[in-house]
C-alpha cells in the first residue's frame, strides 16, 4: 500500500470527506467527533479490538460468554410482554436452538423475521431462561440461492460515537485504504535505516493495512496485548512524534533569553532560619540544580519530583526568593482553589516576616478585587502571586515575570504551562524560568517521553519528624469498629479525615456519599465536632471548614477527594477512605499523605465494599505493603495505565492514540535514539511526524 491519504489534524482547515461514498455533512460531523477530518485520518483511527467472524459455530456447541457467528432457520418470532416488551426470535440449525432477544425493534423488523427465513447472526452468547440466547445481535437475512461468504479476515471494532455504526465505519476505512490519490510518507524509515540494530518492523503502509484488516491467522492475543510488531511500529512513531515536539520546545526555549537570577544568600538564610527545621539532602540537591539554572541567561525548564510530604513547596519558595531579590516577579499556579489557597497561606506565613507581599488570584474573586490585583501585577508592585488557572487568562499582564512555578503539573498539561510562560515575554522579550512540581512520582522511562522538554530533579526522603503511616484494609461491615476508633482518637486530642468518593448518594454508583456520612458520624459521635468539605462548596465555605479543622474546633472532617493534595494539618493522625476500590493507587497514596505529617503515629484505614475483585485486592495490597510513592506510582501505572494516573485524559497532556506509555515504556530508549537520528539530518521527517500525530497547529510550537 504505497499511496494512502495523509491524515489531517484538528486545528487546520479540514480536507473534504466528500471523496468517500455516502459522506454528507451529518456524517462528517459525527466523524469529526472521532478526530476524522480527512480520509487519511481514518487510517490512524485504529481498532480497539478484533472479532473472529471467519467461521460458523453450530448452535449445539455454544457456551455462555463466547462471541460467535451462527446461522439458523427462524422457527418463530413473537412479541412478549413480561418485565419489559421484547421481540423473541428462535432459530435452529439441526444441532441446537438459539433465542435472539430484542428490546428495541420496529414493526418492519418484526414482519421480516418470518418462520422459514434464514439468518446469520453475530453476538455474545448468554444463558437464558430457555437455553442459550443473544441480546441484540448483529444479523442479516440470507437470500436463498445467493452466496454469502464469510469474511476472510478478522473484523475490527473501532471507537464509536452515537449515530455511527461499526459497519459504516468499517466501510469508510476500507475506502480510505484503497485510495491512491494522496501519498502517506513513511517518516520513520530514515531513522530506522540509520540504526543498524533497529527492529525490523513493517513499513507504515503494511502496518496500517494489517491492523485494519488482520488476516485470519493473526495472533489475536498478541493484538489484544498491543505487542504485534505492526502496533509496536506505530507506537514508536507516535512516541517519537511527541518526543520530538517536546525536544523542539526545549530547543526553542534555549533560543530565548531569561532574567538572570543570581543566588540570594542573605535572604535565603533568613528564610531558612525562620523555618525551624533543616532541609533534607534531597531538598538541598534540588536547590543546587535550581539555583544554577536560575543564575543563567537561558530559561530554566526543570521538573522537581517528590513524594507526598517531601518538601517541594519549601524548595519552590527558595527559588521564588531568588526572583524577589533580583527585583522580579514569581507566579505560582495550582490546579484547584483549595491547593492554591494552601500555597498562598504557606507563602504568606514564610514571606511576610521578610517584608515580601504575596497576592492571590482565582476565578471566584470579586471583579473589583481581581482588577486591583491585575493592576498591581502590571505595575510590578507585587513580587509574588499565587493562583489557579486565572493566572494565564487574557488581560493579565506582569511587569517583570521571571519565574513560573506550576504545581501538580499533570493536572494542567503542556499547553496551559506554555500559556503561563508566555505571560512573561512582555516588551523585554525575556522568558520566565519554569519550575514544575509533581507529587506523582514518574518512572524514568515514562518521564523521558512525557517531559523531554524538562530537566529533572528528584527529592527522595522525608523531612525530620515525619512518621511512616500504617495502612490497613477492612471490609465496610466493620464500620462500627472504625467509628469507635475515631471516637477514642478524637477524645485523646487527635483529628481524623473521613474521605468519600461522592458528595451525594447515587443509585447508579454504589459508593458512600460525603453528605450522608457526615450526618451519620454526627449522630454516632456526640460531643465530637464533625464537619464537611466538598467541591461544590464556595471557597469561603471550604476555607472556614479547613480553618476549623486546622485549629481543632472541628475534630472529624468528612471530605471528598478535594483534599487529595495540599492540605497540611500535622495533628491529623487518622485517615479513613471509603470505597478505595474505586480509586487509583496514586490518588489513594496522595490521600494517605494527609496524615503522618507530625510526630504522632498515624493510620490510614481503607474501608472497602465486599466482595473485592482480584485486581482491587492486589491494588490495596500494594498500599498496605509500602509507603514509597515511587513504588506506588509504578504499580499504579502497570495496573491502570498513564491516562488515569497522570490525568492526561482530562488535561490533554500526551493524548496517545496507539502507544501505551507503560507497556511500551521499553521503547523509550529506542525513541531517543531514533529522535537523535532524525534531528541530526532529517528536518522534514521531524516536521512530518509532528504534524501527523500532534497537528500542524499544535501549541507545542508556540514557544
Amino acid at each position: 500500500m504505497d499511496h494512502v491519504a495523509e491524515p489531517h489534524r484538528a486545528g487546520g482547515a479540514p480536507a473534504a470527506l466528500a471523496g468517500l461514498r455516502g459522506v454528507g455533512p451529518a456524517l462528517a460531523a459525527k466523524l469529526a467527533k472521532l478526530g476524522v477530518h480527512a480520509p487519511g485520518d481514518l487510517l490512524f483511527l485504529l481498532p480497539q479490538r478484533y472479532e473472529d467472524r471467519t467461521r460458523l459455530r453450530p448452535l449445539g456447541s455454544l457456551r455462555p460468554g463466547a462471541r460467535v457467528v451462527v446461522e439458523g432457520e427462524v422457527l418463530l418470532a413473537d412479541v412478549v410482554f413480561r418485565r419489559r416488551r421484547a421481540l423473541l426470535v428462535r432459530i435452529a440449525d439441526g444441532t441446537g436452538q438459539l433465542t435472539l432477544r430484542f428490546f428495541y425493534f420496529s414493526g418492519q423488523q418484526r414482519e421480516r423475521l418470518v418462520p422459514g427465513s434464514r439468518l446469520r447472526c453475530f453476538g455474545e452468547v448468554r444463558a437464558g431462561p430457555q437455553g442459550p440466547e443473544m441480546v441484540h445481535p448483529e444479523y442479516r437475512l440470507l437470500t436463498p440461492g445467493v452466496p454469502a461468504p464469510l469474511p476472510d479476515r478478522l473484523t475490527p471494532v473501532y471507537p464509536m460515537v452515537e449515530g455511527l455504526t461499526q459497519a459504516r465505519l468499517r466501510d469508510l476505512v476500507h475506502q480510505a485504504l484503497g485510495r491512491r490519490d494522496l501519498a502517506l510518507t513513511d517518516w520513520l524509515a530514515p531513522a530506522l535505516a540509520a540504526l543498524p540494530d533497529a527492529p525490523r518492523w513493517p513499513d507504515l503502509g503494511t502496518a496500517l493495512r494489517y491492523l485494519h484488516e488482520p488476516p485470519v491467522e493473526a495472533d489475536l492475543a498478541r493484538l489484544a496485548a498491543g505487542t504485534d510488531p505492526c502496533q509496536r511500529r506505530l507506537a514508536a512513531e507516535e512516541m517519537l512524534a511527541h518526543y520530538l515536539a517536546l525536544r523542539g520546545l526545549r530547543e526553542a526555549g534555549r533560543a530565548h533569553r531569561a532574567f538572570p537570577l543570581p543566588p540570594a544568600p542573605e535572604l535565603t538564610a533568613r528564610f531558612l532560619q525562620g523555618l525551624g527545621f533543616e532541609l533534607t539532602a534531597g531538598q538541598r540537591a534540588a536547590l543546587e540544580d535550581i539555583g544554577a539554572d536560575l543564575a543563567g541567561a537561558q530559561p530554566m525548564m526543570r521538573l522537581v519530583q517528590g513524594d507526598v510530604g517531601s518538601g517541594k513547596t519549601v524548595v519552590a519558595a527558595v527559588a521564588a526568593l531568588q526572583a524577589v531579590a533580583a527585583g522580579c516577579q514569581t507566579a505560582i499556579m495550582a490546579p484547584t482553589e483549595l491547593l492554591a489557597e494552601q500555597h498562598r497561606k504557606s507563602f504568606e506565613r514564610w514571606f511576610r516576616p521578610l517584608g515580601i507581599d504575596v497576592a492571590w488570584l482565582s476565578g471566584s474573586m470579586p471583579k473589583r478585587l481581581r482588577e486591583s490585583t491585575y493592576a498591581a501585577l502590571a505595575a510590578g508592585t507585587v513580587p509574588v502571586v499565587v493562583g489557579t488557572h486565572a493566572l494565564f487568562q487574557p488581560g493579565l499582564e506582569f511587569r517583570r515575570l521571571a519565574l513560573t512555578i506550576v504545581d501538580e503539573q499533570h493536572r494542567f498539561g503542556v499547553q496551559q504551562r506554555l500559556r503561563l510562560m508566555e505571560k512573561g515575554a512582555g516588551d523585554s522579550g525575556l522568558r520566565p524560568h519554569q519550575l514544575v512540581l509533581t507529587a506523582t512520582p514518574i518512572p524514568r522511562t515514562l518521564a523521558m517521553t512525557m517531559y523531554a522538554d524538562l530537566d529533572t530533579s528528584v527529592i527522595r526522603g522525608l523531612p525530620p519528624g515525619r512518621t511512616p503511616v500504617t495502612t490497613v484494609a477492612l471490609p465496610d461491615r466493620r464500620r462500627p469498629e472504625v467509628v469507635e476508633r475515631v471516637r477514642d482518637a478524637c477524645r485523646g486530642g487527635a483529628r481524623a479525615y473521613w474521605v468519600c468518593p461522592l458528595i451525594e448518594e447515587s443509585e447508579e454508583v454504589p459508593s458512600q456519599a460525603a453528605e450522608a456520612t457526615a450526618a451519620e458520624l454526627t449522630a454516632a459521635l456526640p460531643g465530637i465536632s464533625v464537619g464537611l468539605i466538598h467541591g461544590r462548596m464556595t471557597a469561603e465555605q471550604k476555607d472556614r471548614a479547613m480553618q476549623a479543622f486546622a485549629t481543632g474546633r472541628m475534630q472529624v472532617l468528612v471530605a471528598t477527594t478535594v483534599i487529595e493534595v495540599g492540605v497540611d494539618v500535622p495533628e491529623a493522625t487518622l485517615m479513613i477512605i471509603e470505597n478505595p476500590e474505586r480509586m487509583g493507587l496514586s490518588q489513594l497514596h496522595q490521600l494517605r499523605g494527609r496524615v503522618g505529617r507530625g510526630a504522632g503515629a498515624s493510620t490510614c484505614v481503607l474501608l472497602y465494599r465486599s466482595p473485592l475483585s482480584a485486581l482491587a485486592r492486589e491494588r490495596l495490597d500494594v498500599l498496605r505493603s509500602t509507603n514509597d510513592g515511587f513504588e506506588v506510582a509504578q504499580r499504579d501505572l502497570e495496573l491502570r495505565g498513564p491516562g488515569e494516573v497522570l490525568g492526561t485524559r482530562q488535561t490533554g497532556l500526551m493524548q496517545l492514540r496507539v502507544a501505551d506509555l507503560v507497556h511500551d515504556a521499553d521503547l523509550a530508549p529506542l525513541v531517543q535514539r531514533l529522535g537523535a537520528a532524525l534531528l541530526a539530518g532529517h528536518p522534514a521527517a521531524v516536521a512530518g511526524l509532528r504534524d501527523r500525530w500532534i497537528g500542524p497547529d499544535s501549541r507545542y510550537r508556540d514557544v
